[in-house]
């Protein structure tokens, strides 16, 4: 794969621990909403340190845009990404990633998973075809629901979330699983996009399998 080195333009702290970096879009870079890059840091001890990170701009956006999870508890490349500044360097790959928009469906997401259907959501909005898209999203905390203000706007009474490690009004606090799929949801004919931890992601599956779904039109990360 070809590999760019990009100037960070701006850093902002979105929560706690999620940022959003825009940086230099390379001449002529183009990927589709749901793809995601390899990045690492343009320094002699990190720049071979690569993870993939999606998009969450649009492919005509001026410049490339990254919404990361930050995991202090790993000592990790976001534990490094957190450090840096305004003027740093990334280093990024082609786009990859078989997620991508089909038709109208669900997309299901947990924690930073939610990331591949920002910009696909973006995207559907500019469109003007976001209509019937529903978003169900699980997160520990309220505080850790991301870009919570924006999805709402997106989605409306379409964004449903549950917390699974605090309960607070307004909020369903089950995990996502059969029952809850079936209360949430009234069309099993239909694209399901998921996204999360390899472990939700399979159990998702195999819940949206057992009550009908077609594996052909199951949207995931391979």
């Amino acid at each position: 794969m070809k590999s760019n080195i990009v100037k960070i333009i701006s850093i902002e702290h979105l929560n706690s621990d999620v940022i959003r970096f825009i940086v230099q879009k390379p001449m002529g870079y183009k990927f589709i909403p749901g793809q995601a890059t390899d990045v690492s840091i343009n320094t002699p001890s990190l720049k071979n340190e690569k993870h993939p990170f999606t998009f969450t701009s649009l492919n005509d956006s001026e410049h490339l845009e990254f919404t990361i999870k930050i995991y202090y508890d790993h000592n990790g490349v976001t534990n490094a990404l957190e450090k840096l500044k305004q003027g740093d360097e990334l280093i990024i790959s082609d786009s990859f990633g078989a997620i991508k928009y089909k038709s109208k469906g669900v997309f299901i997401a947990a924690g930073s998973g939610v990331t591949p259907f920002i910009a696909i959501l973006r995207q559907l909005e500019a469109e003007k075809g976001i209509a019937d898209n529903k978003l169900i999203y699980t997160n520990k905390t309220e505080s850790d629901i991301i870009l919570k203000e924006e999805l709402e706007e997106l989605l409306g009474d379409n964004f449903i979330n549950t917390l699974t490690g605090e309960k607070k009004e307004g909020y369903d606090n089950r995990r996502i699983d059969l029952n809850f799929l079936k209360e949430k949801v009234t069309n099993f004919n239909q694209h399901f996009y998921v996204c999360g931890p390899s472990v939700f992601v399979k159990a998702i599956s195999d819940e949206l399998i057992g009550l009908g779904v077609k594996p052909s039109d199951l949207v995931l990360e391979k």
